[in-house]
């Protein structure tokens, strides 16, 4: 009895370099289950209650300086006020997600592949350090905002299981971002970035891609991506059992072994984890045997398709075949980190219904404002003694984010019904059609200037990008990307503009 009592604690209770008691992270409970991590990706928290090393890396615009951000403490959330800190007046991008078992199984700028990169030479996006803030225990952290285009990669992992071997991963996630691209994935996946067959994946995949298989109701869905196949169930088809999800934080468990995989899911905030799917492998060809690679991927699929959207904020894999009550316990864990939303925006408060204008604070352009001539958002010379139709056209009522009303989205004060959104990344004014796509595109969060003027505007679903006026038209421009407009002189004054009470 005295042993069994000693093991219940050592699943809860773990101690640190000051003497302190910390809880035991979902790595130490995975361990104690007998199925230890192999790869643990948290940009948010340690995942063993005795990690104290890099969680991330971020790389600053102004300089390309580089910095790790470690846990505030052994097992504890991650220092946001180094990053904040050391990103200050300028931008950041999550250059390396540190693995913590280890193994070196670290995540980084995914190369090209089947599908090709978004970047000149191939390689994936990196995300914004500053796009998914929330807080874990009251304590402010950055999740991984992976917008399309975007992708991490280690195609030399150690300890992975490969061919038919058991494993077992979960991630936590956003459960309000997110599309039908190809493919939101964190896992398992081919070591050449190649689609070399079915059964040659096993990640977890979250979305409302319909085109192999669906669970109940519109999506979006967790299924396994298993390569040419998302699986909700036993076929590519429909699983009643597998439900549309929506909960803001996300806890997915997908495992497999020889003949026989799961997937299970919960709120990540409150309650436990359901069993979406536990039984035989798919009946198509190619599941079973698997086929497993070992590479580990995020954010993107097997070969590397780069059209998908998601947040991710900790996850693992495991050696062997973990059992439901592991997985039980790496529930609670998580939701006793408590995670809770984050402010998205920062700087001058805008208020809903108000007219504003913006002022460009680029030497050359003071007294140019954020207008728009006809579908065409650029920058005008207005002032008060400009004609009415000028003064309208420079004149912006603010409205609550469309896509997300943490942020905000600007009306046409003269064309109402009409918003600026981005499309291939060339700011626009168009009627509002009610997509999706559309209320995503049309949302932006202020934060604090990049030059100490006024505010910067980012894009909510592009967080490495800021409204710029370059030659006198506004793009969604990040500093220092491949586009002409996103070139980085002058980055920081073209991007942060004054507002003011609106022309009209």
């Amino acid at each position: 009895m005295l042993r069994r009592f000693e093991h219940a604690v050592v699943l809860t209770l773990g101690l640190v370099g000051t003497g302190s008691v910390v809880a035991a992270g979902p790595c130490d409970i995975y361990s104690s289950g007998g199925t230890p991590c192999i790869a643990a990706h948290s940009t948010t928290r340690a995942l063993y209650s005795a990690y104290s090393g890099s969680l991330y890396q971020v790389k600053r615009g102004s300089d390309g300086a580089t910095s790790n951000i470690a846990p505030l403490s052994a097992g504890g959330v991650a220092n946001a006020a180094t990053q904040d800190s050391f990103c200050a007046g300028t931008t950041c991008l999550i250059t390396v997600i540190y693995d913590q078992s280890g193994r070196g199984n670290h995540l980084t700028q995914a190369p090209p592949g089947g599908f090709q990169g978004p970047e000149a030479n191939g390689y994936d996006n990196l995300a914004s350090a500053i796009g998914a803030p929330v807080t874990l225990n009251g304590q402010k952290a950055y999740g991984v905002f992976v917008s399309p285009g975007t992708g991490y990669r280690n195609n030399a992992a150690s300890g992975t299981a490969i061919g038919d071997q058991p494993e077992g991963m979960y991630a936590v996630l956003d459960g309000t971002h997110y599309n039908g691209g190809c493919c939101f994935d964190y896992g398992n996946a081919e070591t050449n970035s190649l689609d070399t067959g079915n059964g040659h994946m096993e990640a977890i995949y979250f979305g409302d891609n319909s085109a192999w298989g669906t669970g109940a109701g519109s999506g979006p869905w967790f299924m396994a991506d298993l390569e040419n196949g998302l699986f909700s169930g036993i076929s590519s088809g429909y699983n009643a059992g597998d439900p549309s999800l929506s909960y803001r934080f996300l806890t997915t468990v997908l495992k497999g072994k020889p003949n026989e995989w799961a997937i299970r899911g919960a709120n990540a905030a409150s309650g436990s984890l359901s069993t979406y799917y536990s039984g035989v492998r798919p009946s198509a060809s190619g599941y079973n045997p698997m086929s497993k690679e070992g590479a580990i991927i995020l954010g993107i699929g097997g070969d590397n398709s780069v059209s998908a959207q998601g947040t991710f904020y900790e996850g693992v894999m495991t050696s062997g075949y973990p059992s439901d009550a592991t997985e039980n316990s790496v529930q609670a864990n998580v939701v006793a980190a408590k995670y809770a939303v984050a402010p998205l925006t920062s700087g001058t408060a805008l208020t809903v219904g108000s007219s504003i204008s913006l002022r460009a604070t680029t030497s050359c352009c003071t007294t140019r404002y954020l207008a728009h001539t006809g579908s065409t958002i650029n920058t005008q010379v207005v002032s008060s003694s400009s004609s009415t139709s000028l003064k309208q056209q420079a004149s912006w009522t603010v409205r609550s984010g469309l896509a997300n009303s943490a942020c905000v989205s600007f009306e046409s004060k003269d064309t109402p019904g009409s918003f600026i959104r981005h499309h291939n990344f060339e700011l626009q004014l168009s009627a509002n059609d009610g997509t999706k796509q559309f209320h995503e595109d049309a949302t932006f969060c202020p934060q604090t200037s990049l030059n100490s003027q006024g505010s910067s505007i980012r894009s909510w679903n592009f967080p490495t990008r800021y409204l710029r006026h370059y030659n006198n038209v506004l793009y969604a421009a990040s500093n220092g990307g491949v586009h002409t407009f996103d070139a980085t002189g002058s980055f920081n004054d073209d991007v942060s503009w004054v507002i003011s009470t609106g022309f009209a």
